[in-house]
């Protein structure tokens, strides 16, 4: 094995490596070439000119040698002779083309071939160009640029990779983080909801609340007023995600059922007990609270409810939300509500109450758009009329396994897809008689 290394710059008559490349990359290290040929003397030839251009230039008599130092040298281009004992440069090439590299190889075959069948049967061995023998200088010098312009974008491309790779494994670990805690946003999301059952007496209150994402915008509950009545909502913040869910977290704590003081649905009596506010009052006051306090682009639709224990009698505002479904013990389906403004989006708005009663065997249904905006595969939306069906169906069934079996036909209906949008529900039964 024979090598000759020169770290100069190429004389001025004939354009060299360092004319390619910007004054910063000329701190680079020389390109690294490996001569291959049983020609002592033509190997001297091409190492002096190589040398004198600034090459690292090393020998090797013949093929198995070649691949030998190849392994170690990993050299940045390859002149190899075609016609030479034991292993020629076709074979060769071939074997190069198989060796593990982290970067490419340009190959150059020399050869006195001229014809087109062999040339291309040094292009199916992986040459990436010839050169006839005897060498002529200046096109050596030519072939030389252009395996440098290949070499010189194919490191780029791969730094360009590596960078990317860099740069996805960062997104990569800020994503699992950014999942991981949404993981735990969501547990707590669902913390919000202590209780998804509860009796009573002579009603019965169920809840469901189904994130679209790892975090919705939708927010369901119930608070006692006092030993006859209790309230209850549904809300649904606009957009979706880690926005969203931090009003309703916000919005949760306006509407506690952990500590009224602090509900502003409900005011304290001269005992130390709680009275309901009028449920217009309320939905102005968390208007004004959302545009004043909460600085945020959000705004969102709410039913709030409170039900008379001992009457049947219901108290409700609703504020943009989907219109409440009363569904009589005979069957009979009813829509109650007046529609009414969003909250947190328009100033001065005036919300109106609905009262209507209940009577032993009746429900009522407070859902979200998530439910009757759910499409299916064709995106066919559900609608009022495909949720009247599911409760049709489903007329014997009761309290959490309702909603739960309205949320398995909604899932058919929808043909096991994701939900694009938060489902969630609040079921008020009053069997009666508590």
């Amino acid at each position: 094995m024979q090598s000759h290394s020169a770290r100069t710059l190429p004389d001025q008559q004939v354009s060299g490596p360092a004319d390619l490349v910007d004054s910063q990359a000329t701190a680079l290290p020389p390109r690294r070439v490996l001569v291959v040929d049983d020609s002592r003397l033509q190997r001297r030839v091409l190492a002096v000119l190589l040398g004198g251009w600034g090459f690292e230039v090393h020998e090797a008599t013949g093929g198995e040698e070649a691949l030998e130092m190849g392994q170690i040298l990993q050299p940045d281009l390859v002149i190899s002779d075609w016609m030479m004992p034991g292993m020629d440069g076709i074979r060769f090439c071939k074997a190069f083309r198989e060796m593990v590299r982290e970067e490419y190889g340009y190959f150059i075959l020399l050869t006195s071939k001229a014809d087109r069948m062999d040339a291309a049967e040094g292009l199916d061995a992986g040459a990436d160009d010839f050169l006839t023998k005897p060498v002529n200088k200046a096109e050596l010098r030519a072939r030389l640029n252009a395996g440098e312009r290949i070499l010189d974008m194919q490191r780029q491309l791969t730094e360009k990779n590596r960078i990317i790779r860099q740069t996805v494994d960062k997104l990569q670990a800020a994503h699992d983080s950014i999942d991981s805690d949404l993981i735990e946003a969501k547990k707590l999301q669902q913390s919000l909801v202590r209780e998804r059952h509860r009796d009573f007496g002579s009603a019965q209150v169920s809840l469901l609340l189904r994130s679209a994402g790892r975090v919705g915008g939708d927010l369901v509950g119930y608070y006692p007023i006092n030993a006859t009545s209790f309230g209850c909502f549904a809300i649904d913040v606009s957009g979706h995600g880690i926005t969203s869910a931090l009003m309703t977290a916000r919005l949760a704590g306006y509407l506690s059922s952990a500590v009224p003081e602090q509900n502003v649905a409900l005011r304290a009596v001269g005992d130390g007990s709680f009275a309901a506010r009028p449920l217009a009052e309320v939905a102005r006051h968390l208007n004004d609270l959302v545009l004043s306090e909460v600085t945020t682009e959000h705004y969102f639709t709410m039913v709030l409810a409170h039900v008379s224990l001992d009457s049947g009698e219901v108290k409700l505002v609703q504020a943009g939300h989907p219109h409440p479904v009363v569904q009589r013990a005979d069957g009979r389906i009813e829509e109650v509500g007046r529609g009414g403004v969003p909250v947190g989006l328009l100033p001065d708005v005036a919300f109106e109450d609905v009262t209507l009663t209940l009577f032993p065997g009746d429900r009522l249904l407070i859902q979200s758009d998530g439910i009757t905006e759910c499409p299916d595969p064709g995106g066919t939306l559900l609608g009022e009329n495909g949720l009247f069906e599911f409760l049709n169906d489903l007329r014997e069934v009761r309290g959490a396994a309702l909603l739960e079996a309205i949320l398995w036909k909604l899932g058919l209906y929808a043909g096991d897809a994701e939900f694009p949008d938060d489902i969630s529900a609040v079921l008020v039964e009053y069997p009666g008689g508590g």
